[in-house]
């Protein structure tokens, strides 16, 4: 027997209980069921789908039976671009034979009863010749469908070389096919449709009843038919409604975040174009249709039906349309007489109704009875000048010698109104006339501005104006402001101190530079200790020489070429 225990029956009272319950977990009175995980079982699920069947059923609510296996869900399933790679040789074959390969071909990956290759009458393993390389091992974890793919590892890019040949095939038929027709010199039809049809009986094999059938139809039109003469080229043909050349409005844009396409109705609603001008758009949307023709009037009378609903009445445009749009046009004639009534009860009791009347034609449009004629240059020659419109204000006042009236002159900087004669922001001011454009002009905040960036700064100002001793000295030699005794003191000077000017040329000795270049480099040499105690012994005065020589053994450090050394010299 069966392990299994068999459900028992149950009552009829307890059947009646259990459809209570049920009933009460609908309605939301009752808490619903749980499953052996904790969560809730949605009550309006039917029972035949909650019901566990015999073989599974654990006796608690659950809807485990209808879920896959935890270890059938995560099996891992092959991936697009995985594929079997067959016949893939894992690098170049072996020189000599291993241990453990195949006794037939040599190769690692199988033994000899799985090997695929001829039998040999000896084996690589004794031969250790024509050694096979070994096969490249592929581990996949595919499913049943996987393993058994027929289109596993297929390129569909190879099948290109199939169609190519098959179209120069056809197109080569195609052409001897018109040259054997173009070669008849008789334009009977009954001819045409024979050399047609034995050229679809000797091909068989290739082109299509459609092309054929088109074949035959061209030359037989090209044929005169018995009485007429027609000219088939000419005739005027009627273009399909469907312009099969337009691009279908859910193609413009294949973006799934564009425009929603609804197939049921066949509309897009946006437009499926982002970015583009309305009149460069190709197809700018249905949206306009929601707008046209009586739509307006269905959302006035859906209006109208939710707001009478709110206010107790009954009223339903999907229930009883025609009650509802009888009710909303009654509601519009009383809506309108109770303008009109307002409107008289107001012009009754406040006046103006003489205002709401429309003005004349001739005050509206200009237009009057009156004849005037002009000549070339604008003026009257028959008839009445036409009065012109005065002003409020004065006009034509020009007060304080003023050239032009008040207002005449905007300064855009301050935001005020002066006189265009003086520039002058002052109503009661006098005419100042150009001077005080002028004034105005220089004391405008952008003069200000441009006098202060042109001025140079005061610190430059300060440094330009200072002078060097030797400048200001070259400058009273020039002026003469010298003395005789600042002369007497020029000739006790040193020789450097006299070569005042930098232009002037001095004659420097060779030797006494040789001598003084070899003292500066000893001198360098020394400590500073040394060196000083060496300089408070030797001369006071320097020499021409000297102070070549310390210019010529100085480092300077801008000097790119300071650090080179003659390779020669060395």
């Amino acid at each position: 027997m069966s392990a299994i225990s068999q459900p028992s029956r149950i009552s009829r009272e307890e059947y009646r209980k259990q459809k209570e319950e049920d009933a009460a977990r609908r309605a939301g009175e009752a808490v619903p069921l749980k499953d052996e995980h904790g969560n809730e079982i949605n009550p309006h699920i039917p029972s035949f789908i909650t019901k566990a069947p015999w073989y599974a059923d654990t006796g608690a609510p659950s809807l485990s039976h209808q879920r896959l296996p935890e270890e059938v869900a995560v099996e891992p399933h092959l991936k697009l671009n995985q594929w079997y790679d067959r016949g893939a040789k894992a690098g170049p074959a072996a020189k000599k034979y291993r241990k453990g390969a195949c006794e037939n071909c040599g190769a690692m990956t199988h033994k000899k009863q799985d090997c695929v290759e001829r039998p040999r009458k000896r084996g690589a393993k004794f031969t250790g010749k024509d050694i096979m390389a070994d096969e490249v091992l592929q581990d996949f974890n595919g499913d049943y469908d996987a393993k058994r793919d027929r289109w596993n590892g297929y390129d569909p890019a190879s099948y290109k070389a199939v169609v190519d040949e098959y179209e120069a095939i056809e197109a080569a038929r195609q052409k001897a096919r018109e040259e054997q027709i173009d070669a008849q010199t008789s334009t009977d039809i009954a001819a045409v449709k024979k050399v047609a049809k034995k050229a679809v009986a000797d091909d068989e094999d290739f082109g299509s009843s459609d092309e054929e059938d088109a074949d035959e139809d061209k030359y037989a039109e090209s044929a005169d038919q018995v009485g007429q003469k027609l000219d088939t080229k000419t005739r005027i043909t009627v273009r399909n409604l469907r312009i099969r050349e337009d691009t279908a409005k859910y193609l413009i844009n294949l973006d799934p975040e564009s425009a929603h396409y609804d197939p049921k109705t066949r509309s897009m609603r946006d437009a499926p174009e982002v970015g583009v001008k309305p009149e460069d758009m190709r197809f700018a949307g249905d949206n306009f249709l929601r707008y046209s023709g009586d739509s307006t009037n269905m959302q006035k009378l859906q209006l109208f039906a939710w707001q009478s609903a709110q206010r107790g009445k009954n009223v339903n445009m999907s229930s009883n349309p025609t009650a509802g749009e009888l009710l909303h046009r009654e509601f519009q004639q009383k809506k309108e007489i109770m303008k009109d009534t307002t409107k008289t009860s107001i012009l009754a009791k406040y006046g103006g109704e003489e205002h709401l009347e429309k003005l004349p034609k001739e005050l509206l449009m200009g237009q009057t009875d009156n004849y005037v004629e002009y000549s070339r240059t604008g003026n009257i020659i028959k008839g009445r000048e036409r009065a012109k419109a005065r002003s409020k204000y004065d006009e034509d006042v020009y007060p304080n010698n003023h050239t032009s009236i008040w207002g005449s002159f905007y300064d855009r900087g301050s935001g005020q109104w002066g006189f265009a004669c003086c520039h002058s922001l002052i109503s009661a001011s006098y005419c100042t006339g150009e001077a005080g454009k002028t004034a105005a002009q220089a004391s405008s905040a952008n003069a200000l501005l441009e006098a202060a960036r042109d001025s140079p700064p005061p610190e430059q100002e300060a440094s330009s104006s200072r002078k060097t001793l030797a400048e200001q000295h070259l400058e009273d030699l020039a002026n003469g402001k010298v003395n005789a005794k600042g002369k007497e003191k020029e000739k006790n000077l040193p020789n450097y101190a006299k070569r005042v000017d930098p232009t002037d040329e001095v004659d420097i000795d060779r030797e006494k530079l040789k001598k003084a270049l070899a003292e500066e480099k000893k001198r360098k040499a020394m400590g500073e200790d040394e060196a000083w105690q060496q300089t408070k012994k030797s001369k006071t005065d320097v020499t021409q020489e000297e102070l070549e020589a310390y210019r010529l053994s100085r480092q300077a450090f801008d000097d790119p070429m300071a650090n080179y050394k003659d390779p020669e010299e060395d």
